[in-house]
């Protein structure tokens, strides 16, 4: 079955046990907060309340339920001041991202008629200091924070989706297998990662897979399945007739035919090894039938990544770990990498010949027929299309030098105009600085060719996932 996990967000209350003789009715109106803050997370993710502590033996009972629910993150509502050994075992023991939350019912104490009752119900970030030092000491990873007045419903909406969304990246490599089929592109020593390493860094297993069971499912395909597959492609794409391009030509009854039997194959190689993503190449020679399914897969993988379930060309498995971040925080994410720059329009063209997510296209995506896939074997049908225009992100995933993996990101933004019609996807993307600069400083930081193409700004979010899976990150 087809990994696709979704976040497991849990939420508990805290407040002060002392305080409860002292004041009636101030505890049931404090764990209101609690219910109040569940309506700011999507549908998208599963939300876990664990209960309410307020001394450290109940600290402790929720700690427990914590663990035994398999959250991938929690928040902690602050509902009053605290003391920071109800927070204790969640820092110490719970080895995921934390949330620290104080929204405070007022905008200001009406400081001629505040009572203490009415004090303690708006002393949400009283203890977030104290609480925030006690991570400090015991070595564990800092919180993320939401402070905000209730009353800014726009903002606490935005830190929470944010935070959502780079939870939700983080949860898709969670028990996760990520496919390796074939090799590495011959002399690309960037492509090259260790599995191994690759696993420390992510969580999730890298699963070695062969070309013969690819092709067992290509040829297996059936006629039904064929026929689906070609109705679902003719529904999502336009085809088209050759271009300026040499190297385009007609598309045929069966050159689709063949590129659906291969996409049907694929979906089955996903399907049964449970695959969140995927990897591939294979060179092949004379055309023998593994170089056929090898270059004819592009239709198949941009159906799967639009899916959620992204594929990266050349075997780069780095780049597929890039693209299910992008994916996970909202931005689509496409297989791409840098193309001819303009310094008339200040551009620089990004894309590739696959695998592209189609649903960031800005108009319904092409297909054209190549006569040949430059620098790689094989011919057949290709997908061609522009991202949607305005805000986008890039986000590569690259080994250092001190051999751990490590993110970059960049924002930019689509622009209007004409691409080359050459079978691939290009967008014209422009930055803050100069295109030669930014060219400069994304270089400087040490990427690999490839990179993860997201429509929208999506830099909190990526620099929120670098943080919570302990990863450098840096930002040109």
């Amino acid at each position: 079955m087809i990994h696709t996990r979704r976040a497991r967000i849990g939420l508990i209350g805290m407040g002060h046990f002392i305080y409860w003789p002292q004041f009636d009715g101030l505890k049931e109106e404090l764990m209101r907060k609690q219910d109040d803050f569940k309506k700011y997370f999507s549908d998208n993710s599963d939300i876990i309340d664990i209960g309410y502590a307020d001394d450290v033996d109940s600290a402790f009972v929720c700690l427990k339920k914590a663990q035994e629910k398999d959250l991938d993150a929690l928040f902690i509502i602050m509902s009053t001041y605290i003391t920071s050994a109800v927070v204790f075992p969640f820092a110490k023991y719970l080895k995921i991202p934390q949330v620290l939350v104080g929204i405070q019912p007022l905008d200001r104490l009406d400081y001629s008629k505040t009572t203490t009752y009415m004090q303690l119900c708006n002393d949400d970030i009283c203890s977030m200091p104290e609480f925030a030092g006690v991570y400090e000491r015991l070595g564990a990873p800092m919180p993320f924070f939401i402070v905000e007045a209730a009353s800014n419903t726009q903002r606490i909406q935005e830190r929470v989706s944010e935070l959502e969304r780079a939870i939700s990246a983080l949860a898709a490599f969670k028990y996760a297998k990520f496919g390796y089929l074939g090799h590495t592109y011959d002399g690309m020593y960037d492509m090259n990662t260790d599995p191994t390493a690759f696993a420390a860094t992510f969580g999730a297993h890298v699963k070695m897979l062969e070309m013969c069971e690819l092709a067992e499912y290509v040829e297996g395909a059936s006629e039904n399945e064929i026929k689906a597959k070609i109705d679902e492609i003719k529904s999502l794409f336009d085809i088209c007739e050759p271009s300026n391009d040499p190297l385009t030509d007609y598309v045929l009854d069966s050159d689709l035919e063949w590129a659906a039997r291969n996409a049907v194959g694929l979906d089955k190689l996903v399907e049964i090894n449970g695959l969140t993503a995927l990897a591939y190449f294979y060179k092949g020679e004379k055309g023998n039938l593994y170089e056929r399914i090898a270059s004819n897969l592009i239709i198949g993988n941009s159906l799967l990544t639009s899916r959620g379930i992204p594929l990266a060309g050349e075997a780069d498995l780095k780049t597929a770990a890039a693209m299910l971040i992008m994916n996970r925080v909202g931005g689509g994410g496409s297989f791409a990498e840098l193309h001819p720059f303009d310094v008339v329009d200040d551009i620089v063209l990004v894309g590739h010949d696959g695998p592209h997510n189609i649903n960031i296209s800005n108009e319904k995506p092409i297909i054209r027929k190549l006569k040949k896939f430059h620098g790689k074997p094989g011919a057949g049908v290709s997908v061609e299309f522009k991202l949607k225009t305005g805000d986008i992100s890039l986000l590569s995933c690259s080994v250092a030098g001190n051999g751990k993996l490590k993110l970059i990101s960049s924002a930019g933004e689509s622009m209007p105009g004409a691409i080359p019609q050459t079978g691939n996807t290009n967008t014209k993307c422009r930055f803050k600085m100069g295109v030669t600069e930014w060219l400069e400083r994304w270089c400087d930081a040490g990427p690999t060719h490839h990179l993860a193409l997201g429509i929208g700004d999506h830099s909190k979010e990526i620099k929120m996932f670098a943080k919570m899976a302990g990863i450098d990150l840096i930002e040109v």
